[in-house]
């Protein structure tokens, strides 16, 4: 090897140059291997060699030798590299004219690829020297840019390492801020910047204040001037939050400059419109006293333009004049003359920066802002233009993201004060879309787009005025492939959002465009047409009774339009799908009018379906046109497309399989009687496989079809028998599984009641197959929880199907089984219970005298999951019947005192289904009853009492709030705590999703149960956050005016409280008790759920500082939100996490560098691993953000977690989720 290198470097000095190039290029060959290693002799000669090399006077020789570096600094010593290093940049500062390019490229090159691990001494080494070059007076302007190039990179990389340089460096740069030429100035700003992030809060305070200093020098040469702007916010970009506390001196200077500079200077302007942009990105707290200044001025220069009087009048629509006059308008002033355009520009990002950061002041934003955006979208400069359009979609996104989920619209909510808007808007864009340029009307449709997405119905009254503008972006020929699709996405998002009737007026204008798109050259064009037309003919025929629109005369050019699509192979994969789509929302609409097409185009479908790149969205297609009310006659295909489905559920793509049980169950249904039976027992056979808990969509969907099949007319017996021995089995497999559970239980229960209704299958084998599946197996032992639960329903589905005489037995044979003390089974028992409870709650039992005393005899039980399932049965055997089984469960109550829990346990099942019910059977006499009694038991000592209560009291408020909701407000001015925490529990649990009659009871009164947040005790103050956390889940409107002031006393609730603190003396050691750890976890989640609901009236910043940081150091359930909220505000305010990252690091880091003790059991390792990685996507939601690179600290931490190979590995496989 070292001959060979010797050799090489030998003809590198030869006098051809051909020999020099090959031999240098032969040595970056060599460099290049793997295996390549240096020898210690050979070394000093090679880097010699190599700097010798890029002086060479033939400019390809020297470029080789530039690449030669790159491997070589991984290859060679640190005192090599230093060398190398030291002689460079002498060159640079003393070399002549020729060398300094190369010399500067050189070391530009070295400083990029030389390890980190290996730099310790270089940037110590060279940071002086070019300290010295950028102040010495004797060196040229080109030196001194060449060392601030290099020094910025220096930096960059390598700041941290040089810190007993950095306050040198501070003043060296610093002073550079006044040089004469400009070059100088501009990248001294970006070595000030690079240099910032590595300063200590000290240094970094100096240089700040003195740059504010030279900032307030008014009388400064107005370059200099601009610069120091340029400096101010580069300094914020590069340090975010810390630059916070600097900004009551720089704010207003930067105003002030602003609007005093003369009229020629906008540079000065859009400097200090940046600078003001970065602050409200990067200081999101401090800059909160100061956004609506920002704002006002932003939009003040939004529309500044002292060259150009604008005579339009805003009300003319007369497009030709209107045209002329934008024409004339462009070519009266170029950029050249008139830079007001940069200013323009820079206020609409100020403003956009407001919208992003800060959803608070949306409201103001639409009553303030929105009207000069809109006035704005008129601008003469389309790149303006652009950015206008741009910061008007980030207003609607927010207004979307900020009410997503909410239903209602008050006057303040931005939702209604958009709509308010919606005409300027429409208005304005229609302007705009009568213009010439491709990009004017690709933003409008962009914005439009949007408007739609946010407010779906607000555009019935436009229509007719936004249809020339469709019509012309079609069918213009300078319309451009982007342009179309713009306008075909738009179309098809209106159409989807709006009433059909609305485009009835419309359909001749719309039609033509879009069907002469749908043959247009380009896919992406021709695809989203035919998604447009999949729109059009829902709109053309919504019902399929009334006709409100003759929609005849389209079917033949649609039809023939989308055939043509699909009879064509060779075409991309997108449009095949579309029109496969698209012809089966054709045949399903308008298949009585295609009588004599059908024979011609289903065969195509049924071709599609062999094919497997097209074989899903058939399959789909054929769904869609077996649903359809028209009775599509499929006689000519139908055997085939049953006999390929079938085929299907073999296969091992998931969704294939799941569309395919839904195509055959929808076949079966409409077209049953024309499918044989042997065809029946095939899918059934097929069915068999796909029933595990594996899957339970695919089990629900499969359960399903197997109904359908069974409840078909003409089904045999044979399909009886198929489903006997092939489906039963895998049922009653199914039936053990404690994931059984929603769709998949139903189905199995619709399973069990179709089996005994076909006849096929006696009632008896069925109920003995069901009961004896609790039977403990080998292998898994007795039956889950959820099993019983499972079982007890399909029992009750079953006994109903089957006919009164049947249950009626049925019920006699569990009532023996409860009866019968010798039964040694606890789980025949407790499923007898069960199945008593779900075949009472469906049917009433009163003809089964003392069925009532039987089952509460249950409660004397030594099994408490026996006990559990009486007071469960007891409860629903009460629905069943209450004026006779209610009276007897509260005579319990009264007089029971030892079985007072189960008893109310069974109370709060019969009123927990009268308030889902619909129906209230609770007559005014048992209200009272129950009342009186609950209302006794809320100061229970036990817990779990209380809760029952709780649940029980806000059950009935949904059933009668007028009563209710006076008689808990009255009791949270009880002076016993557990009554006021009972009474809040109570309103917890009477807030529920659906729209129900006590909202609008509750809404006045819902205050005087939230504010006992600040109650003495710490169980009402949980019950109450616990409230809260359900009201912003559930019904958001109940509490969005509450919120500015409860939110400080929530927050006050996630703080470590000493006085909850004690400890307990255990003897050999004492235990530390934290009475409010509870508290904390449920303050955190509330906030976390607020943050879903109510975005709008959180300020992230007063809660990230100090409450969220200090939860990121707590306990380790307490960590486990604040991870997930921190990752959410990463997601949703960006800027409020980036203006106090560094402080984030710490106790982040702490969480996954934590190590368990050496003597930790599996669940503690578990639950660390469990912290790291819930810490890890935190983590991985901040390194989203643009600018996180910012945050040094930051970026140290991501280094260290590269580079720890198990961190890493957790790390990629959280991002990956």
């Amino acid at each position: 090897m070292s001959i060979a290198i010797v050799n090489i470097l030998e003809k590198m000095t030869g006098k051809d140059k051909d020999y020099r190039y090959m031999a240098t290029s032969d040595l970056l060959n060599e460099l290049n291997k793997e295996t390549f290693k240096v020898e210690a002799d050979i070394e000093p000669k090679l880097t010699n060699s190599v700097l010798q090399q890029l002086n060479d006077a033939a400019g390809d020789v020297s470029g080789l030798a530039v690449k030669c570096l790159v491997p070589l600094v991984k290859k060679v010593r640190e005192d090599s590299i230093l060398d190398m290093v030291n002689k460079l940049c002498d060159k640079l500062l003393n070399g002549k004219d020729p060398n300094r390019d190369i010399a500067s490229i050189a070391l530009k090159t070295i400083i990029a690829e030389v390890p980190t691990s290996l730099a310790e001494k270089i940037p110590v080494s060279l940071s002086p020297q070019l300290i010295n070059g950028v102040t010495s007076a004797e060196k040229s302007a080109e030196i001194k840019c060449e060392s601030l190039d290099i020094l910025c990179d220096v930096l960059q990389k390598f700041g941290s390492l040089i810190a007993n340089d950095h306050e040198k460096l501070l003043g060296a740069l610093l002073s550079q801020l006044g040089s004469h030429q400009a070059s100088v100035r501009k990248k001294s700003i970006a070595c000030i910047a690079s240099l910032a992030p590595s300063l200590s809060d000290d240094l970094l305070a100096k240089g700040t204040l003195e740059v504010v200093k030279l900032l307030k020098n008014k009388s400064a040469k107005p370059d200099i001037i601009r610069t120091n702007i340029q400096m101010i916010g580069a300094l914020s970009r590069s340090v975010g939050y810390r630059f916070g506390p600097h900004l009551s001196d720089t704010v207003p200077l930067l105003i002030s400059y602003c609007t005093t500079a003369s009229e020629n200077d906008e540079e000065l302007r859009e400097y200090c419109l940046q600078a003001l942009e970065s602050f409200l990105l990067r200081c999101h707290r401090d800059i909160s006293s100061y956004t609506r200044d920002i704002m006002r001025l932003s939009l003040v220069y939004l529309s500044y333009d002292p060259n150009f009087t604008d005579t339009m009048d805003e009300d003319t629509d007369n497009e030709e004049h209107d045209e002329d006059e934008d024409d004339q308008s462009a070519d009266e002033y170029t950029d050249d003359e008139d830079a007001s355009w940069k200013v323009r520009r820079a206020a609409a990002k100020c403003l956009s920066a407001i919208i992003v950061t800060r959803p608070e002041m949306l409201s103001g934003l639409y009553i303030e802002a929105s009207p000069k955006m809109i006035e704005r979208f008129r601008e003469r400069e389309e790149n303006v233009k652009m950015d206008v359009f741009n910061t008007f979609i980030e207003l609607l996104r927010q207004t979307g993201n900020v009410t997503k989920g909410q239903t209602g619209m008050d006057e303040s909510s931005p939702r209604w004060l958009l709509k308010q808007e919606v005409p300027k808007i429409v208005k304005s864009l229609n302007r705009q879309l009568r213009e010439k340029s491709v990009k004017t009307k690709v933003g409008a449709f962009a914005v439009l787009k949007e408007l739609v997405v946010v407010l779906p119905d607000c555009l019935a009254d436009h229509i007719g005025s936004l249809v020339p503008g469709i019509e012309k972006a079609l069918n213009d020929k300078s319309s451009t492939s982007n342009l179309k699709i713009e306008a075909l996405v738009f179309t098809k998002l209106v159409m989807a959002s709006h009433s059909p009737s609305v485009f009835h007026p419309y359909i001749q204008a719309l039609s033509t465009p879009i069907l002469s798109a749908v043959g247009d050259r380009y896919y992406k064009v021709t695809a989203e047409a035919l998604r447009v037309c999949g729109e059009l003919v829902r709109v053309l025929r919504p019902d399929f009774e009334t006709r409100s629109l003759d929609f005849r005369p389209y079917i033949g050019p649609i039809y023939n339009a989308i055939l043509t699509r699909l009879a064509n192979q060779d075409q991309d994969q997108e449009v095949k799908e579309s029109a496969i789509a698209c012809m089966s929302l054709v045949i399903s609409t308008f298949g009585d009018s295609l009588q004599r097409e059908l024979p011609a185009c289903l065969p195509i479908l049924v071709d599609r379906m062999g094919n497997e790149i097209t074989r899903l969205t058939a399959v789909k297609a054929f769904s869609v046109i077996a649903s359809s009310p028209l009775k599509i006659n499929l006689a000519c295909i139908l055997e085939q497309v049953t006999s390929e489905l079938t085929t299907f559920l073999r296969k091992a793509n998931r969704a294939l399989r799941q569309a395919t049980l839904g195509t055959l169950n929808a076949l079966v249904v409409s077209y049953g009687d024309q499918v044989g039976s042997s065809a029946y027992e095939a899918i059934i056979a097929e069915l068999s496989t796909l029933i595990s808990d594996m899957d339970l969509h695919m089990t629900a969907l499969a359960l399903e079809l197997c109904c359908t099949l069974m409840s078909d007319r003409k089904s045999n017996q044979n399909v009886g028998l198929t489903v006997r021995y092939k489906v039963l089995p895998q049922a009653l497999i199914l039936i053990r599984s404690s994931l059984l559970q929603g769709q998949a239980l139903q189905a199995l229960q619709r399973f069990f009641a179709s089996l005994v209704q076909t006849a096929n299958t006696s009632f008896e084998t069925l109920l003995d197959s069901l009961l004896s599946s609790t039977k403990p197996s080998p292998q898994s032992g007795g039956p889950t929880k959820q099993a019983l639960y499972s079982i007890a329903q399909c029992v009750a589905v079953l006994c109903l199907a089957a006919g009164d005489l049947k249950c009626g037995s049925t019920v006699e044979m569990l009532m023996g089984i409860l009866k019968d003390d010798n039964c040694g089974s606890s789980a025949k028992q407790h499923l007898a219970l069960l199945c008593l409870g779900e075949i009472g709650r469906r049917k009433d039992l009163s003809s089964h005298a003392q069925i009532e005393n039987i089952v509460i005899e249950s409660f004397q039980s030594p099994f408490e999951e026996i006990k559990s399932a009486a007071s469960y049965a007891l409860g629903n055997i009460a629905v069943g019947n209450l004026s006779k089984y209610l009276p007897f469960i509260l005579n319990q109550i009264n007089n029971q005192q030892k079985k007072q829990y189960l008893l109310l346990h069974s109370l709060k099942e019969v009123i927990a289904r009268q308030s889902t019910a619909g129906q209230n059977e609770l007559r005014d006499l048992y209200v009272e009853k129950i009342l009186a009694l609950l209302f006794n038991h809320c100061e229970s000592e036990e817990e779990g009492v209380r809760n029952v209560v709780a649940e029980c009291l806000g059950k009935i408020a949904l059933i009668e709030p007028n009563k209710l909701i006076p008689a808990l407000k009255e009791r949270t001015a009880s002076p016993a705590a557990f009554t006021r925490a009972t009474m809040v529990i109570a309103i917890k649990y009477s807030i529920v999703e659906r729209p129900e009659k006590i909202d609008e009871i509750l809404y006045p009164e819902i205050s005087n149960f939230l504010l006992l947040i600040k109650d003495s005790d710490r169980h009402v103050r949980r019950a109450a956050v616990l409230a809260l956390s359900t009201a912003a889940h559930n019904k958001p409107s109940l509490i969005k005016g509450l919120l500015p002031e409860l939110l400080p006393l929530l927050y006050d609730q996630t703080v470590v409280k000493q006085e909850l603190i004690r400890t307990v003396d255990l003897g050999p050691f004492k235990h530390v008790v934290d009475d409010g750890l509870e508290l904390r976890k449920s303050g955190f989640e509330c906030v976390d759920t607020l943050l879903d609901s109510c975005l709008d009236q959180v300020n992230p910043s007063t809660f990230i500082v100090p409450y969220l940081i200090s939860g990121l150091s707590d306990h380790y359930d307490v960590k486990m939100p604040c991870h997930l909220i921190l990752s959410k505000l990463a997601d949703k305010c960006p800027a409020a996490v980036l203006a106090v990252l560094d402080s984030l690091v710490e106790p982040i880091e702490k969480t996954i560098n934590h190590k368990p003790k050496a003597d930790a059991v599996k669940q503690e390792i578990d639950r660390n691993e469990d912290m790291i990685r819930s810490a890890l996507r935190a983590i991985a939601s901040i390194s989203q953000i643009g600018g996180s690179d910012c945050s040094m600290k930051f970026k140290t931490m991501m280094s260290k977690i590269t580079s720890t190979p198990p961190l890493v590995e957790l790390f990629n496989s959280v991002r990956s989720e």
